[in-house]
């Protein structure tokens, strides 16, 4: 097991609501206290950034503060690493750089990133409603995990565009040429299920013990990969199946059936959530599914994550703040909330507090 990185210390410049703002961090736990509207969730965002390279709420374009032509972020760890994010707006268009120890790259490859766990409200709705929520939700956990998994899912959506494009120019542009664009986006698309199938197995590993955990009580939570496709025979499958739905895509003028279209299901003792589960039942799934996430991500990357919390605390019961408060001790963690109150006091006494607002 590597050392765990940290965040020692974070710069915004012209970044959201900041103009130019430094933080300190502890190496244990943070937590980021603070009025709505007063720059905990840009925080979390810059953070994001640092480690990851992108942001996991607004877009690029959206996270320059307003009026500026750009926006930097200077993160240090705790080996002295300097981590440099650059936004700059060129025309409609935004221009990213990356320095990592003063070398530049235009691109952040999955070796120089840091692993992060992100809890937030927002997640409760890629549980319940749409699929493609649900989709998104397991391929952000396998960006962190696969390095060519972000490589084959770029070129699975530029290959489906180009063979949407020819389905809307109609028949006689598709039958020249769809064919070639139907072996590749089959093979990508059996790339890309057989590592979510992959994941699915390793989270459903201790998911219901962790569920049952929270939950003070036993049970059964699976997840399972829903698809027109059988699983063992994906890309085959797919190819056979774009040649025979090609007279319905014509007419309806996109890609009818691949990853893109899958689901993901996820029961509680063989009920489906998002049909039977109350909202704490759906909040306990969530953060079991964090917690796989973490183990997974701290197993296959030999080094312990981030976690960044955002608001997580006032969704949750005393219990379940219990419970997430003794898992998350052990790793560095930025908790975002209106009210400390709502953190526990034993917790709070060994945390570094940052006002805002």
């Amino acid at each position: 097991m590597g050392e765990q990185p940290t965040i020692s210390s974070l710069r915004l410049q012209n970044f959201r609501s900041y103009r130019d703002a430094s933080f300190e961090f502890f190496e244990g736990v943070n937590i980021i206290i603070g009025p709505n509207a007063s720059g905990k969730t840009n925080m979390l965002e810059g953070l994001v950034y640092v480690c990851v390279g992108g942001p996991f709420r607004a877009q690029d374009k959206e996270n320059i503060k307003e009026k500026a032509a750009w926006a930097r972020l200077d993160g240090v760890t705790n080996n002295n690493q300097t981590r440099v994010v650059k936004l700059t707006r060129e025309g409609d268009k935004i221009k990213k750089e990356f320095e990592i120890d003063d070398e530049a790259k235009k691109r952040l490859p999955l070796i120089d990133t840091v692993p992060i766990v992100l809890f937030e409200p927002d997640d409760l709705q890629a549980l319940t409603t749409s699929p493609e929520k649900r989709r998104n939700f397991i391929d952000s956990i396998l960006m962190q995990v696969d390095a060519e998994f972000g490589r084959q899912q770029r070129e699975y959506s530029r290959v489906l565009a180009q063979r949407n494009r020819l389905l809307k120019q109609g028949r006689a542009a598709a039958s020249s040429s769809i064919f070639a664009w139907n072996i590749r986006l089959s093979e990508l698309g059996g790339h890309i299920v057989a590592k979510r199938l992959k994941l699915l197995t390793q989270l459903n590993k201790g998911l219901g013990e962790s569920y049952s955990q929270l939950a003070s009580k036993k049970h059964r939570v699976l997840l399972a990969y829903q698809s027109d496709l059988p699983p063992s025979q994906y890309a085959s499958q797919m190819l056979k199946n774009l040649e025979l739905l090609l007279e319905d895509d014509l007419v309806r003028g996109f890609t009818t059936i691949g990853p893109h279209r899958d689901d993901i299901g996820i029961t509680i003792n063989k009920a489906p959530l998002y049909h039977h589960a109350s909202r704490g039942e759906t909040r306990t799934t969530l953060l079991a599914l964090k917690i796989q996430e973490t183990r997974l991500l701290e197993a296959s990357r030999g080094q312990k994550p981030l976690l960044l919390l955002d608001d997580v605390f006032s969704e949750l019961d005393g219990a379940r703040r219990r419970a997430l408060t003794s898992f998350i001790k052990d790793y560095q963690s930025f908790i975002t909330t209106t009210d400390a109150d709502i953190v526990d006091k034993k917790f709070t006494k060994a945390a570094k507090l940052i006002s805002l607002g």
